[in-house]
């Protein structure tokens, strides 16, 4: 650490960085920063900067207000694409604690160090890897009307437009100067709609990476006059944007969840990780689609001719693309891998990590067994048909994802009751002031019968 904390005192003076951003996020996943000048971080990394908790959602209480945020040195990494006038800035994340020392039980970053703590005990390191969506907008109207989106493009199109035309290049090269690597990028289904997936990293690297990402992405949109959005489900008529993560888990320098010698080259170790994501999923989908507007997009109706690919149902496939849980084909052993098609790009990602690996250990510890796969497409069925097949529904909106969320003795054990208590108390009145409104749909349809 010590180390780490050179490196980033000589590099602010070699480079002459004016500005240090120190980031962190509350308990929804809302980016947070304070500023700090070169000169006033050598006494940062030693006492911190603090900050008044009780302002910060979820944090703490008026009479417990006190927090103070340490800065990460080995987050360092410096904006180069963010230069002009004001010279470089760099960026680091904070780990939040309290005036005696002790983690804050609020802090997402530490509700998944403990949970990758408790992985590490059972010998697993967890990886990630993200596939990103979300849409590129020209307007973001203040009425509620839907925006216009930048292009007509469809799935895998080479679109040209007026706006942003290189957007993707300039994103993935800001985000690859400051250390981020991409693997892919494409144009999605829908107008507007972009992909951009992450490389594989431990799941804390890659939840500052997403956070980082979405600052990166909104930064570049803006840049080029437009605007980038990670709602989960902004048009009606068009499909939503998730955020598809593909899940591993390593024994050291081995997959844990490769075996060569099964059928269906998947451990036992994989099996069970992926019947613990099953047994749980209704209890944690509040996590990974914490916004009443995530719902729209697991329940929206399929466009002409496609296949909804957001999972409505708890199953899982290979080639099933409907199905909450896929295991998609590898060739290397190394590459054996599950895939979660749930979450949405607007979680919180430390929080949604945290308890998709805090349910596959529970089905490791537990030796559940995993259900017969299916390859079928779940969405082109009948409610008979899913009863018959035994397919569970999800949470069909905000106010059923908490019911299932509280009745859950895994999800307050994963985030800890203080997370646990705060998120259903502001999720379910955001429900409340959601379910209250009077939409445009209801005056369209009813005002004149």
């Amino acid at each position: 650490m010590e180390r780490q904390q050179e490196f980033v005192l000589r590099t602010l003076e070699e480079r002459d960085i004016r500005f240090v951003r120190l980031w962190f996020t509350d308990v929804l996943g809302t980016l947070k920063s304070v500023s700090v000048a070169p000169a006033e971080l050598e006494a940062a990394f030693e006492e911190g900067i603090g900050f008044d908790g009780s302002a910060i959602e979820g944090f703490a209480r008026i009479y417990e207000a006190d927090m103070i945020a340490l800065p990460d040195p080995s987050t360092f990494q410096v904006f180069p694409f963010e230069g002009g006038l004001a010279g470089e800035s760099a960026r680091m994340f904070c780990d939040i604690v309290t005036p005696d020392s002790a983690p804050s039980w609020a802090d997402p970053r530490h509700v998944l160090r403990r949970a990758l703590a408790k992985a590490a005990d059972k010998g697993f390191t967890f990886y990630v890897h993200p596939e990103i969506e979300f849409f590129l907008l020209t307007d973001t109207p203040a009425d509620g009307t839907e925006p216009t989106p930048v292009d007509d493009g469809g799935y895998f199109d080479h679109t040209t437009h007026a706006v942003a035309r290189d957007f993707r290049r300039l994103a993935i090269q800001a985000l690859e100067q400051i250390g981020i690597s991409v693997e892919f990028s494409h144009h999605e289904v829908a107008p507007g709609q972009q992909e951009i997936d992450l490389r594989y990293a431990d799941a804390l690297t890659t939840s500052d990476n997403i956070m980082t990402f979405r600052h990166v992405v909104k930064e570049v949109a803006l840049t080029n006059g437009v605007h980038a959005s990670f709602m989960p489900k902004p048009f009606t008529a068009q499909p939503g944007s998730g955020m598809h993560s593909h899940l591993s888990l390593f024994e050291g320098e081995n997959n844990a969840f490769h075996d060569a010698s099964d059928e269906q080259r998947l451990s036992t170790t994989a099996k069970s990780f992926i019947a613990g994501l099953l047994r749980h999923a209704p209890e944690y989908t509040a996590v990974t689609c914490q916004w009443v507007n995530s719902y729209k997009r697991l329940y929206a109706h399929p466009m002409p001719g496609k296949i909804s690919e957001a999972p409505t149902h708890v199953s899982w496939g290979r080639a099933n693309r409907s199905a909450l849980v896929r295991v998609p084909a590898y060739g290397k052993p190394n590459s054996a891998r599950v895939e979660i098609r749930s979450l949405d790009s607007a979680t919180n990602p430390y929080l949604a990590y945290a308890v998709l690996l805090g349910a596959g250990l529970k089905g490791i510890e537990e030796g559940y067994d995993l259900p017969p796969g299916s390859e079928d497409n779940i969405t082109s069925l009948s409610n008979v048909e899913r009863l018959a097949a035994g397919y569970q529904r999800l949470p069909a909106n905000l106010a059923e994802a908490l019911d299932a969320m509280e009745s859950s003795e895994l999800i307050p054990e994963v985030l800890g009751e203080h997370v646990f208590d705060y998120f259903l108390k502001n999720k379910r009145a955001e429900w409340e002031d959601y379910r209250t409104q009077v939409t445009a749909y209801e005056r369209t349809r009813y005002l004149t019968l």
